[in-house]
């Protein structure tokens, strides 16, 4: 089966690697055409270089950067607002113009919790992904950002209550168990067979490795444990037009 065109639309570098770096990393080695729209921080920082690394490794082309500063580091973007302090109309008109530039069949994002944590960045970046997704279809919207251009669905990348065991070191670790009813996951992927290139895209972002966030935290557990945490990804669909017979979504 064809893979669909995917772009991830995530808050942070290193979101895209924790979140759905086996996925991207499955689309890219089947021909698919993928990219990531990272909400916040500066490409002129070393986050920024970090990202464009982690982004080789999973074949997921350039960075694309809304150019917004990370709630919790301003300097993240000299000269830019917070990304939840800046006008909503026009942080959705930016990502739209990535969308309608890219041109992607599959929108992938945070959930509406935000993810395990729930960080208020990432949250935001939810709920302007599901603004954007629909607004970059609709001709009088934005209309100087481009050509229209629907993608037909968006996949929420999210943790379901069942996978709270296998997240249990994250959990001692003090990080926060957002998790959602299995009910509501309507996608969830092996990615095993990617899992060495998902780390490693993970291991790039070196700078959240030495400060002890999530890759670093990773970096200290056995093996095991972290193919546990890292080798699923689960998805839920969201429906932006009408499915014909012919039309594709996330690969599973």
């Amino acid at each position: 089966m064809r893979m669909p065109s995917l772009l991830g639309v995530f808050a942070h570098p290193d979101d895209e690697s924790l979140c759905s770096g086996g996925v991207l990393a499955l689309h890219a080695a089947a021909g698919a055409r993928t990219a990531v729209v990272t909400a916040t921080w500066s490409p002129d920082t070393r986050r920024g270089t970090e990202l464009a690394e982690a982004l080789r490794i999973l074949g997921a082309g350039e960075p694309r950067m809304l150019g917004y500063a990370d709630d919790r580091v301003p300097h993240s973007a000299p000269g830019s607002p917070r990304l939840r302090a800046a006008p909503l109309d026009e942080a959705v008109g930016r990502l739209v113009a990535h969308i309608r530039r890219f041109r992607p069949e599959v929108v992938v994002t945070h959930d509406a919790y935000g993810g395990l944590t729930g960080h208020p960045d990432h949250v935001h970046t939810h709920r302007l992904t599901t603004l954007a997704v629909q607004a970059a279809g609709l001709e009088r919207l934005y209309p100087d950002t481009g050509t229209p251009w629907q993608p037909t669905a968006l996949y929420l990348a999210t943790h379901p209550h069942s996978a709270l065991p296998a997240l249990s070191e994250l959990a001692r670790a003090g990080k926060g168990m957002l998790t959602v009813p299995d009910e509501r996951v309507t996608a969830t992927v092996d990615v095993r067979p990617w899992l060495e290139q998902k780390w490693a895209a993970v291991l790039a972002h070196r700078t959240e490795v030495e400060r002890g966030a999530a890759p670093g935290l990773l970096a200290g557990f056995p093996e095991a444990v972290r193919e546990g945490i890292l080798g699923t990804e689960w998805y839920i669909r969201q429906d932006v037009v009408f499915r014909g017979s012919g039309e594709t979504g996330l690969n599973v």
